[in-house]
């Protein structure tokens, strides 16, 4: 009679189940699943780029983690034409070949066509040898393409002062980078810049500056040194 009654109240278990299965819809079944498989996978949405310049390093970091996850060697801008330094992100990537490698990943820095890509010149890396670019090996950033995606944040940095990589330039006309957009925007807050903080030292900015020189009675130029950029409320921070 138990053994019955146990086969019994068993097959009873089972056919609930079975009738609750069922009429579970299927997509709750998939997020379930897919929520489980995001909470232990590592995706592209979680990743950061971060390049220091002064040390030609390339580190992919985790951010939910906070941990790196690879590191590469990079060659970077030459004095004449350096990296662009600030927080932007990829745009772009694609297969190019020629003179950048296998591998490129565009970045939308305002004031120029700029990215990470590969090299035919290997023996360049660990220099500043490029034109303002980010060049790798093509074995590395084949490797860094297939980690990274489309909005990935790319921060670039060289040296201890941020935009201002380590320490103030003197500014003149036709000059681009992230210093000349912290300019652009301290012109702005003083009411006397009105375009788009694009990065590039043109004639709408050389106008914002003569005409704060006149507001404040200090001698007029065209070029923005230290004495200006304290002028400016600018000053260095680490």
């Amino acid at each position: 009679m138990k053994i019955k009654y146990f086969v019994l109240i068993l097959t009873i278990c089972i056919i609930t189940i079975l009738i609750t299965l069922y009429y579970i819809p299927i997509n709750t079944v998939k997020n379930v699943i897919g929520h489980f498989q995001k909470d232990n996978s590592e995706t592209n949405e979680d990743v950061i780029i971060l390049i220091e310049v002064d040390k030609k390093r390339l580190s992919l970091i985790n951010k939910k983690h906070e941990n790196t996850i690879s590191t590469y060697p990079i060659a970077s801008g030459k004095e004449s034409s350096p990296t662009p330094l600030g927080s932007f992100q990829i745009i772009k990537k694609s297969s190019w070949g020629e003179g950048f490698g296998s591998r490129w990943l565009g970045l939308n820095v305002p004031w120029g066509t700029y990215g990470i890509h590969g090299t035919n010149k290997p023996g360049s890396i660990g220099s500043n040898a490029s034109a303002g670019c980010i060049r790798m090996r093509n074995s590395d950033i084949e490797d860094l393409y297939d980690k990274v995606s489309i909005n990935t944040n790319v921060v670039i940095s060289n040296g201890e002062y941020g935009p201002f990589g380590s320490g103030f330039r003197t500014l003149k006309p036709g000059d681009r980078g992230a210093d000349v957009v912290e300019v652009q925007k301290r012109l702005n807050k003083e009411g006397f810049y009105l375009g788009e903080f694009d990065g590039i030292y043109g004639e709408t900015m050389k106008k914002a500056l003569i005409d704060f020189l006149k507001h404040h009675n200090i001698p007029l130029t065209d070029k923005i040194d230290e004495e200006i950029y304290i002028k400016l409320k600018i000053i260095l921070m680490d």
